[in-house]
């Protein structure tokens, strides 16, 4: 049996579902909208629409291959995003949000706005943890 739980085996509704418990299946769907390449992913599929492969690589600086091809899967797998393919020679494949996944739209652009707003905070903060922390200090 799988170590992921399923909503299956989840006992209760929805309702009681919580990231805070072991085992909860939302904590899984914390952990893939959360994940730094999927929020990149969705950010881009909210701005631009319906994207092929190659474009998402091209705009997201710093993402393999692989690793865009596990995230868009996992997303796919998730609902949030849909994979389309055009019977045409060559073949061509598209990505696009799902309803689901454009209802994240919302909150991750609060998210990158606070990201933005706060990270001249940040890093003074950082900076100071760090001079507190180093040895020479």
């Amino acid at each position: 049996m799988s170590a992921v739980a399923t909503a299956k085996a989840v006992t209760g509704t929805t309702s009681s579902w919580d990231p805070y418990v072991r085992g909860c299946p939302s904590r899984d769907l914390l952990d893939r909208i959360g994940d730094k390449w999927s929020i990149l992913v969705l950010g881009e599929l909210g701005k631009q629409g319906p994207c092929r492969f190659t474009q998402l690589r091209n705009r997201l600086s710093g993402v393999s291959e692989k690793m865009l091809t596990q995230t868009l899967r996992a997303l796919e797998r998730d609902g949030i995003v849909r994979r389309t393919v055009y019977p045409t020679v060559p073949v061509r494949v598209e990505y696009a949000l799902t309803p689901l996944g454009e209802s994240l739209r919302a909150p991750l652009k609060a998210l990158t706005e606070w990201s933005v707003l706060h990270l001249s905070e940040v890093l003074d903060a950082r900076e100071e943890y760090d001079n507190r922390a180093s040895p020479s200090g």
